[in-house]
């Protein structure tokens, strides 16, 4: 599965892009909003659990690459979550109903320049249409500011503070129901 875009292309993770990740989650600004550094035994243990999520529920975050250069630049893409319990299925393999984040992290060299705006409005389209989804989320740490920039930049609005918060800093729900052309 993949995506592309004029600038990007999203595909499905594989477990040696992992060093290619490393530098991000190594990088406390780059990872203050989801869960902090990471050491390289950590970030072999999140793409496994990446992999396995495109398996269990046919969606996942993609792997984006600069096409000009087939650069990593970060991970765009789906994450479903249990709405009562806030457990991910990274972790548990969910039974319906769960909701679809869309979510994104990008190395910050890779910041200011469009590029997790433009990944995600390609996974939105794909969910919205194609997938067929009826609705996607982000959750949003409420201080982040540039990653509440993108959500609204892709037609998501804010829809709750959600409390308690399944991070640990304060967090929000933007949300998107609107389907895109089948």
């Amino acid at each position: 599965m993949t995506l592309e875009t004029e600038r990007l292309l999203l595909r499905k993770p594989r477990l040696e892009d992992a060093r290619a990740f490393d530098a991000f989650w190594q990088d406390e600004e780059a990872s203050r909003f989801v869960g902090g550094t990471k050491t390289p035994a950590e970030v072999d243990g999140m793409m496994e659990r990446t992999v396995r999520h495109w398996d269990w529920f046919g969606i996942g975050n993609f792997t984006v690459e600069r096409r000009e250069d087939g650069a990593i630049l970060g991970r765009v893409g789906f994450l479903v979550w249990n709405p009562e319990t806030w457990e991910n299925g990274h972790r548990v393999r969910l039974e319906q109903p769960y909701v679809t984040e869309l979510g994104w992290k990008l190395g910050r060299e890779a910041w200011g320049r469009g590029y997790a705006t433009e990944a995600a409005l390609a996974c939105r389209d794909w969910a919205l249409g194609a997938l067929g989804l009826p609705r996607v989320i982000s959750l949003i740490a409420l201080e982040n500011t540039p990653s509440i920039r993108v959500a609204e930049r892709i037609g998501e609005s804010f829809e709750r503070e959600l409390e308690p918060s399944p991070f640990s800093f304060p967090a929000g729900m933007w949300s998107l129901d609107e389907k895109i052309g089948t």
